[in-house]
C-alpha cells in the first residue's frame, strides 16, 4: 500500500485542507481540481502553473492513482462496460449508456452489496468493502478518458454495484466533485443517488448534499417489499416515503424517481398499479419502470409487454410521469441488475448461494 495522499479521495474541502497543513494557499485546491478532473493530468510535472517547488513536494507525498481498466466491453447498442481492478482479489463494473442528447455513466460505491435485494444479481454476489472517494470519482475519470473523441458524459447516476447510503461519507465526497465547477461541473439535476431506502442516511443527505434522488422502490406493500427489498424490513414503506417528502422539503421544482423493476406474476398487476399511484400521490415524483434483466438462477421472470403496458397506463391516468427504461447493455451483462464485477465475499452468501443449488 502506497504511503502516499491520493488526491483523488480528496473533494474542495479536503483539498483545501491539506494544502493549508502543508502551508500553501488553499487556492491551490482549485488549481489541482482544474488539472485532475477537467484536464485529466495525474502527472505533477505536467501542472505549469504551480512552482517546481510545490510539484516536487507533491511527488514526495501525493499521487493521483485511478482504477486500472482490465477489460472494456462495447454493447451493439453502444452501451461501455468497464471492468475496474481494486486491489488484485476485487474487481467493480462501471457502465456508460449513450442515448439521444445524453451520456449516462452508472457508477459504483462497492465491491458488492450489503443488502440483499432478491431479483439483484449485484445483491447475490456478497460484500466486501465500500470504495473510497478516489475509488468512486475515479469511475468518472476513467470514463471520461475513455470516452474521449467518442462520447460525452452529461449524466452521473449512482446505481451500480453497493448502496451508496451505506457508504455515506465517501458518497456525499464523490456527489461533491461531481458537481464542482472546477471539477465536472455537473448540474445537480445530472446527478443522481440511488438508494433502497437506508432512511436515517437519506435525511443526512438531505441536508448536505442536492443531488437528485431515486428509490428502490419495486413494491407497494411491506410483506412484499420484504421479501424484495429485506432492507425494508428495518425501513418500512411509509418511514421511507417520509423521508422522501422531507428530502425535496419546500422545493417544489424537484422531484423524486421511483424505481420499479416488472416482475411477472409478482409485483405487476393493474391492482398494484393503482396502489402505487395511491403511495405517490403526495409526493412530486415520476416512475421508472424496469423490466426484469434475468441473470443465472433466479426466480423472477420479466412481465410481458402487454403487463407493463397496463401498468403504465394506470400511472398515466393517474397523472404520474411515467417512462420504462429501455434495456441497454444486456449482451455484454451491463443491464440493470446485472453488474456482479468480482467480489471477495466477506458474507459467506456465495457460498450458501452454492450450497443452496445443490439441494
Amino acid at each position: 500500500m502506497s504511503s502516499k495522499q491520493n488526491l483523488l479521495d480528496l473533494d474542495r474541502d479536503g483539498l483545501e485542507t491539506f494544502f493549508n497543513d502543508i502551508g500553501e494557499k488553499p487556492f491551490r485546491a482549485t488549481q489541482l481540481l482544474k488539472w485532475i478532473h477537467q484536464m485529466g493530468v495525474s502527472d505533477f510535472e505536467q501542472m505549469t502553473n504551480l512552482s517546481k517547488v510545490l510539484r516536487s513536494r507533491l511527488t514526495e507525498m501525493a499521487e493521483v492513482k485511478v482504477p486500472d481498466i482490465v477489460l472494456e466491453q462495447k454493447s451493439d447498442d453502444g452501451t461501455y462496460k468497464w471492468v475496474l481492478e481494486l486491489d488484485g482479489q476485487n474487481r467493480i463494473e462501471t457502465v456508460f449508456i449513450p442515448e439521444e442528447g445524453r451520456g449516462t455513466l452508472c457508477v459504483s460505491s462497492q465491491v458488492g452489496c450489503a443488502l440483499e435485494c432478491t431479483f439483484c444479481s449485484t445483491g447475490q454476489q456478497g460484500f466486501n468493502r465500500n470504495l473510497s472517494t478516489a475509488e468512486i470519482i475515479g469511475q468518472v475519470w476513467v470514463a471520461v478518458r475513455a470516452l474521449e473523441g467518442k462520447a460525452r458524459i452529461t449524466n452521473v447516476v449512482m446505481m451500480g454495484m453497493g448502496e451508496p447510503l451505506l457508504n455515506f461519507k465517501n458518497t456525499v465526497a464523490s456527489l461533491s466533485l461531481m458537481m464542482d465547477d472546477f471539477a465536472y461541473g455537473l448540474a445537480k439535476r445530472r446527478v443522481t443517488v440511488s438508494t433502497s431506502g437506508v432512511v436515517p442516511a437519506l435525511l443526512r443527505l438531505a441536508d448536505v448534499s442536492e443531488a437528485s434522488l431515486a428509490i428502490s422502490l419495486h413494491a407497494t406493500n411491506d410483506t412484499l417489499r420484504d421479501v424484495l427489498v429485506p432492507i425494508n424490513k428495518k425501513y418500512p414503506i411509509a418511514e421511507l416515503l417520509d423521508a422522501c417528502k422531507y428530502y425535496i422539503k419546500d422545493d417544489k421544482r424537484r422531484k423524486i424517481t421511483f424505481e420499479y423493476v416488472m416482475l411477472s406474476g409478482i409485483n405487476d398487476s393493474v391492482e398494484e398499479a393503482h396502489e402505487l399511484a395511491k403511495l405517490l400521490q403526495d409526493i412530486p415524483s415520476k416512475v421508472n419502470l424496469i423490466p426484469f434483466n434475468p441473470f443465472p438462477n433466479t426466480q423472477y421472470k420479466r412481465s410481458s409487454n402487454n403487463a407493463i403496458h397496463r401498468f403504465t397506463d394506470v400511472l398515466k391516468e393517474a397523472g404520474l410521469v411515467t417512462t420504462t427504461r429501455k434495456t441497454r447493455g444486456d449482451d455484454i451483462d451491463a443491464a440493470c441488475g446485472q453488474l456482479v464485477g468480482k467480489v471477495k465475499d466477506k458474507t459467506k452468501r456465495q457460498l450458501k448461494s452454492q450450497q443452496d443449488g445443490r439441494k
